[in-house]
């Protein structure tokens, strides 16, 4: 059985507790087993990469202990899996940019806040195979990106918030390597909300974190 460990905290707008709590669930429902800690104390066990499959971090802000950040990296370049999503994964940890090259992607703006936008999937990825596109009401996140990074699905900015970004294409899901760890991220999932109401943000997570854990991508 492939295993899960989830470390969440940092800023609760993004509701770390919900979201995890429904995404643990339905990753058990997929045969994993889900390790779940409230603290960073957990990435200093000493070798990760014996213990776990993927680490998904679900901690928006804050700042990662510098063992914690060693110990993280060093397991997944060594083979560990990187999963998450929003800001739990990519809008965390903004000083420790070792962290950010690792995970592809770090935000920087969501323009108008909670908005109309649409999710269009490219290519035929098994994460995000036979979903179509989708329209969201939330936060349309702009990042900078690593042009290295696999992208399997983008938003286009319309400008309506900041002129000079009309017709910009941004990632939204992307998978990478670091090292030999797989990653893999979603900027979907803002609060427990989002992942209730639109159901393909839950399964493009599920199914990423679960290619990032070595298994085959579950389809729905």
């Amino acid at each position: 059985m492939k295993k899960a460990l989830i470390f969440r905290g940092g800023w609760e707008g993004h509701e770390p507790v919900q979201t995890s709590d429904i995404v643990a669930d339905s990753l058990r429902a997929r045969g994993l087993d889900v390790e779940v800690y409230d603290s960073q104390d957990c990435l200093l066990q000493g070798n990760l990469e014996n213990k776990y499959d993927v680490v998904i971090p679900v901690w928006t802000m804050g700042d990662l202990i510098p063992e914690g950040s060693i110990a993280l990296r060093t397991a997944v370049m060594n083979g560990v899996g990187l999963g998450g999503w929003h800001g739990g994964l990519c809008d965390a940890f903004r000083q420790d940019t070792e962290y950010q090259f690792m995970t592809g992607g770090q935000w920087v703006a969501h323009p108008g806040n909670i908005i109309d936008y649409r999710v269009e999937i490219t290519g035929k990825d098994p994460i995000v195979k036979g979903i179509s596109d989708f329209n969201m009401h939330s936060e349309q996140y702009y990042m900078h990106v690593d042009p290295g990074n696999e992208v399997l699905a983008v938003t286009r900015f319309n400008g309506a918030h900041c002129p000079w970004i009309d017709g910009t294409v941004m990632p939204v899901v992307w998978k990478r390597m670091y090292g030999k760890g797989k990653v893999f991220y979603s900027s979907l999932g803002h609060n427990a909300d989002d992942f209730r109401q639109v159901p393909q943000i839950l399964e493009i997570v599920i199914r990423g974190i679960c290619w990032a854990a070595g298994m085959e991508a579950p389809k729905q």
